[in-house]
């Protein structure tokens, strides 16, 4: 009996930190995809009004068009909604927004660095 409740607190142990990796994998793709967005809006400001660009309607789907202002850009800010923000603004935006993700990075980090501590000790 002892044997089997042991063998139980290890493999839901083994699966918390199976989520927690995870998570950390998805936190760190989310991140890498707000500073590639903060990195275009900047490239963006270093344009032309009237300078040819390809406007993604898809993720995979672009269509050509013409800059006709670098002053605003408009972000996604999740579920469907948008929001037109200066070049400054976007770009505080997502440093903010990058910043909050790495925070809870760490958290995860760290709950999985107590997860593996405790496996170890109880193996």
């Amino acid at each position: 009996k002892q044997w089997y409740q042991r063998r139980v607190a290890i493999t839901a142990g083994e699966e918390e930190e199976q989520m927690l990796t995870q998570s950390l994998a998805q936190l760190k793709g989310v991140q890498s995809r707000f500073m590639e967005s903060q990195e275009s809006v900047l490239k963006l400001s270093k344009k032309e009004v009237g300078k040819d660009v390809l406007v993604p309607l898809t993720s995979s789907m672009y269509v050509p068009g013409q800059l006709a202002n670098i002053e605003k850009v408009l972000i996604d800010i999740g579920t469907g909604y948008h929001v037109k923000m200066t070049i400054p603004e976007a770009k505080g935006y997502f440093t903010r927004i990058t910043e909050y993700i790495t925070k809870k990075m760490e958290v995860v980090q760290k709950n999985l660095i107590e997860k593996d501590k405790l496996r170890q000790v109880t193996t």
